[in-house]
């Protein structure tokens, strides 16, 4: 997969393109729709599959107070593209120029010029250009003008629920990681280097895999949880735990990871995958270590059962 960060870089060779455009801040069941839809009208009409979003949520730009939290980073953003098929993948920098493009504009020098477009590819509630002034209708009506079609995708629901980030997020700030794996059609990960830590977990016979604060993944609820951990193409099964840590002493708020019934395994500067299979319980402040390490007994018994 090709992927710039300007229109002004991809390369002229490419050819025409099917786009589709959006935050895809999640990669959920929704943006898969859209994501196949493109990847499948390219493979159709010999076109480049090719998808447009941006380097942060626009409203953190907008209104930087009440930006949300992205439920993936960067890298598993392209990732999880890569893997879906897509081809060419622009990253707009969500500035002031970008923001203050009206609707035309927009297309003109995005999918138009810059692109190629032959087809886009949208969902319903698709707005564009400076105060989201264009919708479904403009973009239809510009590209009957300027030689391309449009393509609506419906949105996609379960149970009755629309699928989108909103939700999503709203699933793991509740720690219902199960569910909100099925609004994204897989488990909801994060991925991060192992930094050291306090090595409380080692002296209490739990040593646990600290992961770096800047790692990407939305963390869900303070938790334990039932999970996987990936390193060196190895999946071991792992306990997790989002928290303060204030049994012991309260520090920044961090995801550790104890990997159950493998001794002498080294995570230190390693960058690692762990999934949220199931919530376990909530986060909790216990009275000495007696009563931790007993619950943390229950804990691993409830996730050995959980994921055998």
């Amino acid at each position: 997969m090709i992927s710039v960060v300007s229109i002004d870089l991809v390369p002229a060779e490419l050819g025409a393109a099917v786009v589709t455009i959006g935050k895809f801040d999640g990669i959920h069941l929704g943006h898969q729709a859209l994501i196949a839809e493109t990847v499948n009208l390219s493979e159709e009409h010999m076109l480049v599959p090719a998808l447009v979003t941006f380097d942060k949520h626009p409203g953190s730009y907008l209104n930087p107070k009440t930006s949300p939290f992205a439920l993936i980073g960067p890298i598993q953003k392209a990732e999880l593209l890569e893997e879906s098929g897509i081809e060419l993948l622009v990253t707009l920098p969500f500035d002031e120029a970008l923001a203050g493009l009206s609707a035309r504009e927009f297309v003109e020098q995005i999918l138009v010029l810059g692109l190629g477009a032959k087809a886009v590819v949208i969902g319903e509630d698709f707005k564009f250009g400076s105060g989201q002034e264009g919708d479904v209708k403009t973009l239809s009506d510009l590209g009957k003008e300027l030689g391309f079609t449009v393509l609506v995708v419906p949105s996609v629901e379960i149970d009755g629920v629309r699928v989108s980030t909103t939700h999503i997020r709203n699933l793991l700030e509740a720690g219902d990681v199960k569910t909100a794996a099925k609004f994204l059609g897989r488990l909801h990960c994060t991925r991060g280097e192992v930094e050291h830590g306090l090595k409380i977990g080692r002296e209490i016979g739990f040593p646990t895999a600290n992961i770096s604060r800047d790692a990407e993944g939305f963390l869900p609820k303070d938790a334990v949880y039932a999970g996987w951990l990936y390193a060196d193409g190895e999946r071991y099964m792992t306990a997790l735990s989002v928290g303060i840590n204030e049994t012991f002493t309260a520090v920044p708020r961090l995801l550790e990871a104890h990997v159950i019934d493998v001794t002498g395994l080294d995570l230190y500067e390693k960058v690692i995958t762990v999934e949220y299979v199931e919530f376990i319980r909530d986060a909790a402040k216990f009275n000495g270590v007696e009563d931790l390490v007993a619950e943390i007994n229950r804990d691993l018994d409830k996730i050995r059962a959980i994921l055998s």
